[in-house]
């Protein structure tokens, strides 16, 4: 029963890799096309949580935890730079 359990866990990370990172191709398709800077701007940040959502689920599905803190860091500069564009896009400079 341990492994019907395992082998689930492991077609479930598997599907779930595969449509985040499908997810993410769609977001970089919007990155070109546009149509604006704002749609731009938020799938840009889509990427950056796709990313951070791959790592950890690699991690999970490796059991490296190393790809935790990986996440986790990536979360951080997504977050900041996020902001820093917004600011950029609505004030036209980031540092007032």
């Amino acid at each position: 029963m341990a492994t019907d359990l395992a082998a689930a866990l492991d077609v479930a990370l598997q599907a779930a890799l595969v449509v985040a990172s499908g997810l993410t191709l769609f977001a970089g398709y919007r990155v070109i096309r546009g149509p604006t800077t704002p749609d731009r701007v938020v799938a840009l940040d889509t990427i950056g949580t796709n990313v951070v959502a791959i790592a950890a689920l690699y991690s999970m599905a490796t059991a490296q935890g190393f790809f935790i803190d990986v996440s986790l860091v990536l979360a951080i500069i997504g977050f900041i730079s996020t902001i820093a564009v917004a600011r950029y896009v609505t004030e036209g400079d980031i540092i007032e």
